[in-house]
């Protein structure tokens, strides 16, 4: 896993939580990193797993919770390091379509190693997407809270439900659906 990644979740939780909340789930964690992360590094899944159980265990957050929380901060990360991408679009659910074959290509010139998630278009309309999500490291939940972000980055009004299609969180089917008042009703 990229240590941008690591960074920002640290980042994160220093802000939410305090520079004692970072110490103590690092100290907590048994990480062969030592908790010293670089942002081009690249680090074990393991470790963000740890970080995230013990900050879970000690905020009495759900990790889904956590996991959510940190993606409304890296998409502002997102906005900040990466604006042009986000200005390559004019609407959200052409955003969100575009991850596999845009977005993830243009994070693997930058990233050639990074295991990314994949996501699959089961069926699109003008205001509807039907999109599945798979990955090992079933991190959905950060999914889901960038797509909340990208519509909220283009002022948009929206509906995203899911379903797990394996309970462990690997395959998730999400339905997003622009309630907008000035598109056509869309329905999935």
């Amino acid at each position: 896993m990229k240590g941008i990644v690591f960074t920002e979740f640290l980042e994160l939780v220093e802000e939410k939580f305090g520079l004692e909340m970072v110490d103590d789930i690092i100290t907590a964690s048994e990480l062969e990193s030592g908790g010293a992360y670089t942002a081009v590094g690249t680090y074990k899944f393991s470790e963000m797993v740890q970080l995230l159980t013990h900050l879970s265990e000690r905020t009495q957050l759900s990790v889904d919770d956590l996991l959510y929380t940190y993606a409304l901060h890296f998409f502002k990360v997102i906005q900040r390091s990466y604006p042009g991408l986000l200005n390559t679009y004019s609407d959200p659910l052409e955003l969100i379509a575009s991850i596999e074959n845009h977005i993830h290509v243009e994070v693997r010139k930058i990233y050639p190693d990074a295991q990314l998630p994949v996501f699959k278009i089961v069926k699109r309309s003008e205001n509807t997407l039907i999109l599945d999500y798979l990955s090992s490291r079933a991190m959905y939940s950060f999914g889901l809270g960038l797509m909340h972000e990208s519509f909220n980055y283009f002022n948009k009004n929206f509906k995203i439900d899911f379903e797990k299609i394996k309970e462990d969180g690997t395959y998730v089917r999400f339905f997003i659906v622009n309630t907008d008042e000035n598109s056509k009703s869309g329905s999935i």
